[in-house]
């Protein structure tokens, strides 16, 4: 996360703890699903000082459905990150991808789509940081 501002890696953190209460409210939680989001975890660097800082008790987290649309696409965003951190995608990513995004409005043929545009990005010669206005402007198109 280097490449990110403390505001931004901030910003990213708290979409991860949102994707995470959502699974974690779930009745059961698919054990795929758990490593996902721990390797997630992991990958973001998030330790027990973030919790703290953010005033977050694990045991007590609970999901917080966006209600802006610009938060919706931020969160996103901020899902496909996560996703490309190792830079390789997998497709217990992606079942999480599409879960969290019909959660939040979006139809799961949209974030298919969205995978596509970001994945080819590099072989459009995309600057890195371009990648986010791509996909705020991607899921503009498609409203949630």
């Amino acid at each position: 996360m280097t490449d990110l501002s403390k505001e931004q890696a901030h910003s990213v953190k708290k979409s991860y703890l949102n994707i995470l209460a959502l699974f974690l409210g779930q009745e059961k939680l698919e054990s795929r699903y758990l490593r996902c989001l721990l390797k997630w975890g992991f990958q973001l660097r998030l330790n027990p000082d973030d919790l703290k800082q953010a005033n977050i008790d694990i045991s007590h987290l609970q999901f917080s459905h966006p209600e802006e649309k610009m938060q919706k696409l931020e969160d996103i965003y901020h899902l496909v990150y996560m996703i490309y951190l190792d830079k390789v995608v997998e497709d217990v990513e992606l079942e999480v991808a599409v879960i969290y995004a019909e959660k939040l409005g979006f139809r799961a043929s949209v974030v298919s789509e969205l995978f596509k545009s970001i994945a080819t990005a590099a072989y459009d010669q995309r600057k890195p940081r371009d990648v986010k206005q791509e996909v705020m402007d991607f899921m503009k198109l498609h409203e949630a």
